[in-house]
């Protein structure tokens, strides 16, 4: 079982304005994953790139104790999050860090970026800075093979973000499209879908954003027309008062609500189990640390 859009140590306090947004409590989180280790969670893709906050030995410390593999990205993430290298440096200058990052070590550790992501656009709005993270992440796909994951805000520009990816040279099959649940809107998710790339759900346990039951329900859906091989399932879990122990969903959410859920609205457990298992095998490959 795998979470494919989590965040173990993330900090967008300051842009934010709100310490709730640095989500630090090794403890709290390390308690939650270890007994989630017991009840078949393997793997973990950490989502917090360039610029967010990412801590690698505290990442090292997490793994070790929790006995979760810990998969970690690299990227830029978009505005107003943007750190100065992602502002100053050109196209080629960003690939080629994210292409180092891969291929050596993200950002100097001893751990292999197995992916690029997450890369976001603004609401409804594609930034000329977002726009160059983007085609940097496409050329450094092209030399390295690895896929892309993506930050849709509220679910916005899902169609054009695959899009510009695509007519870039990145295989369908290499796109993930992320929170595109937020968008509320089917025929938006079915879209993206219908373009042959994967579609994260990855906002569950997220109701103040929008109802579980419509989440269920457009993943139902889904399944019904035949997309499970190309859904993908996560919980984005950004804040400390996301975690259990103060009052949020925590990371059990997923296994002990949620899929329950989904089976009581005739979502398969095969179909459960190419979510959560099959699908990320696929996408990750042998990219892994």
């Amino acid at each position: 079982m795998t979470y494919m859009h989590e965040h173990l140590r993330l900090d967008l306090s300051r842009e934010k304005g709100d310490e709730d947004c640095l989500l630090d409590s090794f403890d709290l989180i390390a308690g939650e994953l270890g007994e989630l280790s017991q009840r078949g969670l393997k793997r973990i893709v950490d989502m917090s790139c360039r610029g967010m906050g990412r801590d690698y030995n505290y990442l090292d410390r997490m793994e070790r104790q929790t006995g979760i593999e810990l998969v970690v990205s690299t990227g830029f993430y978009k505005e107003p999050f943007l750190p100065p290298e992602a502002i100053e440096k050109n196209v080629q200058e960003l690939s080629e860090i994210f292409i180092r990052d891969i291929e050596e070590g993200a950002e100097g550790s001893g751990r292999r970026a197995a992916l690029i992501g997450e890369i976001g656009t603004s609401l409804s709005l594609m930034t000329p800075m977002e726009e160059k993270v983007f085609r940097a992440a496409a050329l450094a796909h092209e030399r390295t093979g690895v896929p892309i994951s993506t930050h849709t805000t509220l679910g916005t520009l899902g169609v054009e973000q695959a899009r510009l990816l695509t007519t870039l040279g990145v295989e369908p099959s290499r796109i993930i499209i992320g929170h595109l649940d937020l968008a509320n809107n089917l025929n938006a998710i079915l879209r993206v879908l219908d373009m042959g790339v994967y579609v994260e759900f990855d906002t569950i346990g997220k109701t103040k954003y929008l109802p579980e039951e419509t989440r269920v329900e457009f993943i139902r859906a889904c399944c019904l027309r035949g997309y499970e091989n190309q859904l993908l399932l996560s919980m984005d879990i950004t804040r400390k008062s996301h975690l259990r122990a103060n009052g949020g969903p925590g990371y059990a959410y997923l296994p002990d609500s949620f899929l329950p859920a989904l089976k009581e609205a005739g979502v398969s457990q095969r179909a459960i189990e190419r979510m959560l298992t099959g699908n990320p095998a696929e996408v990750l490959g042998g990219r892994l640390k």
